[in-house]
């Protein structure tokens, strides 16, 4: 089942839970959804530059209840980067159909729920811990567009949320690059690696994908250097950066 939403072309499989902790089966759909994270929001936006406001969002769970109850969180979301920063972790964190809401100064926000990565977030008690920060970081790196511009994706990796069918991997079948690292820690960590002989990361970086120097994230090299094999679909797990290997890693493909 193919859904248009509101935002651009991105394919997953959605509802799903961390591979590590099976809820049980989840029909699998693909989702329509928009890649515009603009860099501003990522680096300029509170939840980058006041530690306060990220350690209450992802110590907090992910809803409604949980946002109101952090007065951090709420004056955060006053800055519209937060909200923008906000609507891609909600997007990739939550599966469709799940969503938060907040009311600031009369008017009601929406933050919708797309792939799914970060189920237990969004649970009574929930919280985000480190594999659960990894995964949405390395998703809403890959959702940045250099131009704020929308560009349609194929996100993969080690995750059932991430699974693509035979038809997903036919109508994108260009590897650009692998993104990784977390954005919630006090300094955030932005890493990618290209896929051997693309400038498809141009998206993300700007220019013709050949220099990288200057991109919002540290482009270590070739993904073959840094990564494990490529698995069955493509995607390239367990990246190296700033000195750890890291399971939570998202790989794009493009049509």
């Amino acid at each position: 089942m193919f859904l248009g939403l509101s935002a651009n072309h991105l394919l997953a499989c959605v509802g799903e839970a961390d591979p590590l902790e099976g809820d049980g089966g989840t029909a699998e759909q693909e989702v329509v959804t928009r890649n515009a994270f603009t860099k501003t929001a990522l680096v300029e936006s509170a939840f980058a530059t006041d530690t306060l406001a990220t350690e209450a969002l992802t110590g907090n769970p992910l809803t409604s209840d949980g946002l109101a109850s952090s007065s951090d969180v709420m004056s955060a979301l006053r800055d519209p980067l937060a909200r923008e920063f906000l609507t891609y972790v909600a997007g990739c964190a939550l599966p469709e159909g799940q969503s938060v809401q907040v009311s600031l100064d009369g008017e009601t926000y929406t933050f919708g729920g797309s792939i799914g990565l970060a189920l237990e977030w969004g649970r009574e008690h929930g919280k985000c811990n480190a594999h659960c920060q990894g995964w949405v970081s390395a998703c809403m790196l890959a959702r940045i567009n250099h131009l704020g511009e929308s560009v349609p994706i194929s996100m993969r990796g080690k995750h059932k949320a991430l699974d693509s069918d035979q038809a997903e991997r036919e109508a994108f079948p260009n590897r650009e690059a692998a993104y990784f690292g977390d954005l919630f820690a006090p300094e955030q960590r932005r890493f990618a690696c290209k896929s051997p002989g693309s400038t498809l990361i141009g998206r993300v970086c700007g220019g013709t994908g050949v220099d990288t120097q200057g991109c919002i994230v540290d482009v270590l090299g070739d993904c073959d250097d840094i990564c494990g094999a490529p698995t069955s679909d493509g995607s390239f797990p367990n990246c190296v950066g700033g000195g750890h290997t890291t399971p939570t890693t998202v790989t794009v493909f493009r049509e």
